[in-house]
């Protein structure tokens, strides 16, 4: 292993033009029925700490299922990377489950975390470096949704490999869901790999536990997309009139996350008049669930093959592993 590699930025105009993408994106949800938000707004800088909190309340099991799955599957999932792989980690936060593999792979080409939130990207790029001084750590700003260019590696890439931990894929709904995943085939190319987490259908209760949890982190997280907007949109929104609720809806297997209306009142989002009903909900988030069948299906639709998946005692949680065809 060579020695001496920096963190390199890709904070490019391009990635500038995507975080305003995602912004038009909102305006454009404010005015559409149901009002709804892309997820991708939730993560200023703010937002991406409040989502670091909201993994340790005890409620939201889905980091600590998949990180004690990672733990116990890292060394075969490194097998079936192969040596002189490139990670890319899309979403990738604070990068802490993306330890688990690079302690274990084989002389890895590099590692490039690709996350919205600059901020919260470039310092966790900076933990990595400081703990893995020979890896060469290429963070690229920008959403995940949008094609992207990948940044080269100094070393030989024989493999690229696309960790998508955290069930963020479950934030689509079906047919966006099949659309990214074609797009994480296009990332990884020919002979590429997915690590991907996904949550499974379960008892409702801990579902709807997970998503309100009791010391109220993810009422905050959610209000605070309001909050954003206001900043970038140039928007007035009370945060006092709207109230988060997080609620199961069977026939589409998913939760549902809304800020709710306390009242009838006007907002001013980038010099246009928003009306919002008494009890009008506008739709934050969709938090799909499902059975390991029915993922590996949906991968298949997207072009995957899956080659192997791996649970939790109790069957609460998932990680598949899929590869994309050679040619």
């Amino acid at each position: 292993m060579t020695t001496g590699t920096s963190v390199r930025s890709r904070e490019t105009p391009q990635n500038a033009r995507a975080g305003q993408a995602t912004l038009v994106d909102a305006l454009r949800g404010l005015t559409a029925r149901p009002k709804r938000l892309p997820p991708s707004c939730f993560y200023d800088t703010r937002g991406s700490a409040l989502f670091e909190r909201i993994c340790q309340q005890p409620e939201y099991y889905l980091t600590r299922t998949e990180t004690t799955i990672l733990r116990r599957a890292a060394s075969e999932v490194a097998r079936l990377i192969g040596a002189h792989a490139l990670l890319v980690e899309l979403g990738s936060g604070a990068s802490i489950k993306t330890r688990l593999l690079l302690d274990r792979l084989d002389e890895p080409a590099g590692y490039v975390p690709v996350d919205i939130s600059g901020s919260a990207l470039f310092e966790a790029a900076r933990d990595v470096r400081r703990c893995y001084p020979w890896l060469d750590v290429m963070p690229v700003c920008t959403d995940f949704t949008r094609a992207f260019t990948l940044p080269a590696s100094m070393r030989s890439t024989q493999r690229v490999a696309v960790f998508f931990p955290g069930s963020t894929i479950g934030n689509f709904d079906v047919l966006e869901a099949v659309r990214l995943m074609r797009t994480m085939r296009t990332v990884a190319g020919h002979g590429g790999a997915l690590i991907i987490g996904v949550d499974l259908v379960k008892d409702v209760t801990r579902l709807e536990a997970a998503y309100n949890d009791e010391a109220g982190v993810t009422a905050e997280f959610n209000l605070n997309v309001l909050r954003r907007l206001n900043r970038e949109l140039r928007a007035d929104f009370d945060l006092e009139g709207f109230s988060h609720e997080a609620v199961w809806v069977p026939e589409l297997s998913r939760i549902e996350m809304h800020l709710v209306s306390k009242r009838r009142q006007p907002v001013a989002v980038s010099g246009r008049t928003i009306e919002f009903g008494a009890g009008e909900r506008l739709v934050t988030e969709h938090c799909h669930k499902y059975t390991s069948d029915g993922f590996r299906s949906l991968a298949r639709a997207a072009g995957w093959s899956p080659r192997q998946v791996w649970t939790d005692e109790a069957g609460d949680f998932s990680v598949h592993y899929l590869v994309s065809p050679a040619h």
